[in-house]
């Protein structure tokens, strides 16, 4: 990694503090929030796991980080209460070399009986598209941290069947849209679903392309600008830095990879 992504990576280390977290970029006045938010960017950048630097900050999380005694006051590798920031916490683990066993099996407890999750259960019984992305990705990068596991993967299937079988974006109700924003590729996503973070799962899952992903990749193909390039959306209120045209050409590597995988091309 090199450039404008190496520089920001750099920026973001030199935010952390003392304590091991991350005092910037916080939506809701909790400080832990932005120390998850600071590691998806550092994942997102593509920090190199084995840099000093990302080595220590990490070390600094692992060691001094506790998540508030309300979301049970845990070590920050160890997860807190809701699917969404433990499915979130799973891919950080995994990307950086903390993964737990103990939240994997949370995780798969916690799927409810329509495949996917919602950090509401158990007072909701309908999954969340939003809880149920970040759980999907964890479990992704945990079987891949730790190796093949036939228990995680019939989770895996059943959580993306949920969203095929919404075709990424629709109701299975009526189907109508859910969200018109889901329609615009994010960068950073943080906990937040749209349908290029579903693709890209489904992508990186290894699984074939199926023919009800076809509508979700004519959205992703219809973005495409004169220039080739796609065009990334920060979510509002959460920049812990402005990624600029960094953000675009993460966008524009993740909508090319979809549509090589979906067989549309660019």
């Amino acid at each position: 990694m090199g450039g404008p992504e190496a520089d920001l990576v750099a920026r973001l280390l030199d935010l952390q503090r003392s304590d091991g977290g991350w005092g910037v970029g916080v939506y809701d006045g909790d400080e832990w929030e932005s120390t998850t938010d600071a590691l998806w960017l550092l994942r997102e950048l593509g920090a190199d796991p084995s840099d000093a630097r990302v080595r220590r900050a990490v070390g600094l999380v692992h060691e001094r980080v506790r998540w508030e005694p309300r979301n049970g006051g845990r070590p920050f590798f160890d997860g807190e209460t809701e699917a969404c920031v433990n499915g979130r916490v799973l891919s950080l683990g995994a990307a950086f070399g903390h993964q737990s066993a103990a939240l994997v099996d949370r995780l798969l407890a916690e799927q409810l009986d329509d495949g996917g999750w919602n950090c509401d259960a158990p007072r909701s019984v309908r999954s969340s598209f939003h809880s149920t992305i970040c759980v999907l990705e964890g479990l992704l990068a945990a079987e891949r941290a730790t190796g093949p596991d036939e228990t995680i993967a019939a989770a895996r299937l059943r959580g993306e069947e949920f969203l095929l079988e919404r075709r990424l974006l629709r109701r299975r109700t009526d189907g109508t849209l859910i969200d018109e924003t889901w329609c615009t590729p994010h960068v950073p996503g943080y906990w937040c679903y749209d349908v290029l973070r579903g693709l890209g799962h489904l992508s990186a899952s290894g699984r074939d392309p199926d023919p009800r992903i076809h509508e979700a990749v004519m959205v992703i193909r219809g973005l495409q600008r004169a220039d080739g390039t796609w065009a990334a959306v920060p979510h509002p209120g959460r920049p812990l830095l402005e990624l600029g045209p960094v953000g675009d050409r993460i966008a524009t590597a993740r909508s090319l990879r979809v549509l090589e995988w979906a067989g549309t091309g660019a």
